[in-house]
């Protein structure tokens, strides 16, 4: 018998990452025709591509045809960029510039997923229209490519987010989850950041975001530009820390609050919190509690399984 397939196509890069496997499932649960690529982690689900193979980007996007492309796919790790400079401005913006030709060819709508660490931290909150200034190579090389997909195809949107978190596949996927082992392990004191502002946004959101972004611009060709989403905590990685213990009924006592501004590593703006109200007005957002969010993405990993009892029943 015939299945069904949509008629919305959808391209995603980076199906393999912490937010690329959200937009996928959130696109693919919502009737769109999905295709999800990815590099080290592919197969078998995903459609292996390196994004600096230039060929290979032209044929899928040709061979696909895809209506909307998001673009997920990214070096975010701002220390990692600072020590593999050439190779995260390959990535983040020869890459996306080059994927942003290839969906001006097809008339895709290209939505490409930026940081909040464009900004510097001095004044939040901060519109799409504030200057940015970044502090980091990784913000620097973010904000090189929004510039190179706005110059290369005019029908794009710039999504600007903050720190993510969600369902992992290891805790080390996410600034925020990687805590869990030291909120854990309370029988030794950990040094926690209780300098920087944070606004840990969960990728379903972001994901529902992105979708909704889309299925607006399919009915409404003058959604484009940039755009800001966000949760609305403001944490410090402390404050979230004490919230996951918290939300699994576990001591924090152990946690120690560091309120001077990091000596090491990539630069962090103090607080580059995200005006939302442009996607607000349009009626697109999502939140969830981040206290609801991190016990859903982090109950797999809890090593005391007794807790589940008084949780779930």
């Amino acid at each position: 018998e015939d299945v069904d397939i949509p008629s919305r196509r959808v391209l995603i890069t980076g199906a393999t990452g912490l937010l690329g496997r959200a937009v996928f499932k959130e696109f693919n649960e919502n009737n769109w025709n999905t295709v999800g690529c990815g590099y080290r982690r592919a197969q078998p689900r995903f459609e292996h591509i390196n994004l600096l193979d230039s060929i290979a980007v032209h044929d899928i996007i040709h061979d696909f045809q895809p209506h909307v492309i998001v673009h997920c796919a990214a070096e975010r790790r701002p220390d990692v960029v600072e020590g593999q400079p050439d190779a995260a401005s390959q990535l983040n913006v020869a890459a996306s510039a080059n994927l942003a030709k290839e969906a001006a060819g097809v008339g895709a709508f290209l939505i490409y997923i930026s940081t909040d660490y464009v900004f510097d931290g001095t004044s939040p909150p901060y519109k799409e229209t504030d200057v940015p200034n970044p502090l980091n190579l990784y913000g620097k090389t973010k904000l090189e490519g929004e510039k190179a997909v706005l110059e290369n195809n005019e029908d794009t949107a710039v999504l600007r987010i903050p720190v993510l978190y969600g369902e992992v596949e290891r805790l080390e996927e996410s600034a925020v989850t990687v805590m869990f082992d030291k909120v854990q392990f309370s029988n030794k004191s950990a040094n926690m950041d209780h300098w920087q502002q944070r606004f840990p946004t969960n990728v379903k959101d972001v994901a529902a975001v992105c979708r909704q972004l889309a299925e607006k611009r399919m009915l409404d060709p003058s959604i484009k530009g940039t755009f800001h989403w966000s949760g609305n905590e403001q944490m410090t990685k402390y404050e979230m820390a004490c919230a996951i213990a918290d939300a699994f009924n576990l001591p924090s006592s152990h946690l120690r609050p560091i309120t001077d501004s990091p000596v090491v590593g990539a630069l962090r703006p103090k607080n580059a919190q995200l005006d939302c109200s442009k996607l607000e007005m349009l009626g697109i957002g999502q939140r969830t509690p981040f206290r609801a969010g991190i016990r859903e993405s982090l109950w797999p990993f809890l090593v005391d399984k007794r807790w589940r009892q008084t949780v779930f029943h």
